[in-house]
């Protein structure tokens, strides 16, 4: 069962994720509303996937995908993205992002990609 860990600023989309992808049989191992947040979790868990809302307080996505990638260049990480956002998804697909998932999104969108990703 592969495990992922879930940052987003948004209690209800990540409560609505976490409960996709277990429905899925991803097992979640945590979950962070921010950048800084998720870095402090994350020197304790090494998760198969990160899900990375790309707009939050503190510490916005793309620098914590920077950090992320720093310390793990090989860490699987999907942004989450509001419409509009084009020209920050693909800095973070420079910086090492695998894919991302436009939102609102329908929770059979996030899977397959999810799937896509951990089973290729």
């Amino acid at each position: 069962m592969s495990s992922i860990f879930i940052v987003d600023d948004s209690r209800t989309m990540r409560k609505i994720l976490a409960g996709s992808l277990t429905e899925a049989g991803y097992e979640v191992i945590g979950n962070a509303c921010n950048g800084e947040d998720a870095l402090a979790q994350l020197e304790n868990l090494n998760p198969d996937l990160i899900t990375l809302d790309i707009t939050m307080p503190e510490m916005d996505g793309l620098e914590a995908l920077k950090r992320i990638i720093e310390k793990n260049p090989d860490q699987k990480v999907v942004m989450l993205s509001a419409a509009g956002q084009k020209d920050k998804v693909m800095q973070a697909l420079k910086i090492g992002a695998i894919d991302f998932i436009q939102k609102p999104y329908e929770p059979e969108t996030a899977i397959e990609t999810i799937n896509k990703i951990l089973n290729s």
